[in-house]
């Protein structure tokens, strides 16, 4: 009994982990973009704190170093650059820490029951977006799914599968099925 529970206990410990190393990796090459809402953090100097949202123009504006583009970059690229130019005259040795603290939306319309927007969260699926939305009508097809991807250069419409991962900016539209 006592091996048996050691063995379960370490499963989902592993099962854990990786989920856990998923969702670092997922997060660590996600760009920051319009609508994000970011903290940076600099270690031992509150004055540097800073909670920016992201507009229009990808840029936010940060103390002694003025406008920074952050759109397009990660959380690591923008931590780097921050270290590197704190560095160059105003710190010995900056340590850095960005974190994004609310995601920009995905749009989800069509046949489902709460049309609209919400917040886009690593790992997210179709299957998972429908769930936010209140699941699917009566009257949706489920061969009739269609993702326009925000990131897409054509500006074209896929079909999508429950399967599919959205990403941030995406709109999702269900059509109506007739039998």
């Amino acid at each position: 009994m006592c091996k048996l529970f050691s063995r379960i206990a370490t499963g989902l410990l592993l099962l854990l982990i990786s989920v856990n190393f998923a969702h670092a990796q997922s997060e660590a090459s996600y760009q920051l973009g319009e609508g994000d809402k970011i903290s940076i953090q600099v270690f031992d100097e509150p004055d540097l704190t800073l909670d920016a949202q992201i507009g229009a123009s990808g840029v936010i504006n940060y103390s002694y170093l003025g406008d920074l583009q952050v759109a397009g970059k990660t959380t690591q690229e923008l931590e780097q650059e921050i270290t590197r130019l704190l560095r160059d005259g105003y710190l010995v040795n900056p340590s850095v820490n960005v974190t994004v603290q609310g995601y920009r939306p995905f749009f989800i319309n069509g046949e489902v029951r709460s049309p609209g927007s919400y917040q886009y969260q690593p790992g997210l699926t179709l299957e998972k977006a429908i769930a936010l939305a209140g699941g699917l009508t009566d009257r949706a097809s489920t061969r009739k799914m269609f993702v326009l991807h925000a990131e897409s250069s054509d500006q074209k419409q896929t079909k999508a599968k429950m399967q599919t991962k959205i990403a941030p900016g995406d709109i999702i539209s269900i059509k109506e099925g007739f039998f």
